[in-house]
């Protein structure tokens, strides 16, 4: 096989598409359903660019608002997998990728082996969460991830972090009829926070309608309280839910194991060519967000779609000027 692409997201659509422009031969292994991240985001989720700027291979992406929602982004990517006849396997994990002597790769799954010419690896980063490693992280009140508003309806709800998941979670949870309180490292909101939801926070922590506890963090949780760190000294509250929004990162374990090299200086940013996109291992590919190690800010749909031709550019050089390859 050509191409075996890790990851059924938006940019391991795009991979796709261009492997089919280059005439090459391959196939997606998604470990969960299609665009897994993007259908685990909150129900309620608004993108923070615009639709063009979501589009893949110039197909139109049709909103109804300048910044689209979280269904119409399903709706999109899985019309054009669908119409496009997209070669992927749903709920297939890649476990391993061992590269051979013979500079083949050996890619093992949670249903069969395959042997590909080459790998990219679009796995992005929503799947691993930052824990923070305090007592009381495990109880089943506590979650790292966050859907519907509504589950949080009349209850005293921690959220933790000053993202723009955090935002989101605390201003819907308010507004279905919840009593939100947030726990935030820094002095204030994050300056990140979406430019048209940032006032609105601000606004709502200023009138009391959300409690902020700033240049906080939270120390331990129970089954009826948690205790914060504040600059005051600490406070103890009753609490029914949590919510631990601090962020997500790449699983750069699976990264490791392939022999991919991570930089030492923390930011755990993978090698790769910047032209090509190709990693320490001739043949394998990082494309999306999973080049920007922690860093998982820096790259997004918007700016990260234009890996796949970089990529596949590069693929379609190399397999032209194999013997007996003529196109």
């Amino acid at each position: 096989m050509d191409l075996i692409i890790v990851g059924g997201g938006p940019i391991g659509i795009a991979c796709a598409l261009e492997a089919e422009k280059n005439d090459l031969n391959y196939l997606i292994l998604e470990k969960g359903c299609l665009v897994n991240s993007l259908y685990h985001y909150p129900t309620n989720m608004q993108f923070f660019s615009t639709s063009e700027k979501l589009e893949l291979d110039n197909i139109p992406f049709i909103s109804d608002k300048p910044k689209p929602q979280k269904r119409e982004a399903l709706e999109y990517y899985r019309r054009i997998a669908t119409s496009k006849n997209i070669n992927i396997h749903l709920f297939e994990e890649v476990s391993t990728i061992v590269t051979a002597e013979n500079g083949k790769h050996r890619i093992t799954s949670s249903k069969t082996n395959y042997e590909a010419d080459n790998v990219i690896i679009a796995t992005g980063f929503y799947d691993i969460p930052n824990y923070i490693h305090i007592p009381g992280e495990e109880l089943p009140k506590v979650s790292h991830y966050y859907n519907d508003p509504h589950f949080y309806a009349t209850q005293k709800t921690i959220v933790v972090g000053a993202s723009n998941s955090a935002v989101d979670a605390a201003l819907e949870i308010f507004r279905k009829g919840g009593e939100v309180t947030m726990v935030v490292r820094s002095p204030e909101i994050g300056e990140r926070v979406k430019y048209w939801v940032r006032p609105d926070i601000v606004n709502r922590i200023k009138e009391g309608s959300i409690k902020a506890y700033f240049n906080s963090r939270l120390k331990e949780i129970k089954e009826d309280t948690v205790t914060l760190e504040t600059p005051e000294g600490e406070e103890v509250l009753e609490n029914d839910f949590v919510l631990l929004l601090t962020g997500y990162r790449p699983n750069f374990e699976f990264l490791k194991n392939i022999g991919i090299q991570l930089s030492e200086d923390g930011r755990k940013i993978p090698q790769y060519d910047e032209k090509t996109m190709e990693t320490n291992i001739p043949g394998i590919y990082l494309a999306g967000v999973i080049c920007g190690g922690v860093e998982t800010h820096k790259w997004f749909i918007e700016n990260s779609r234009v890996h796949a031709k970089m990529i596949l550019d590069h693929i379609s050089e190399k397999e032209k000027a194999l013997p007996g390859r003529t196109s």
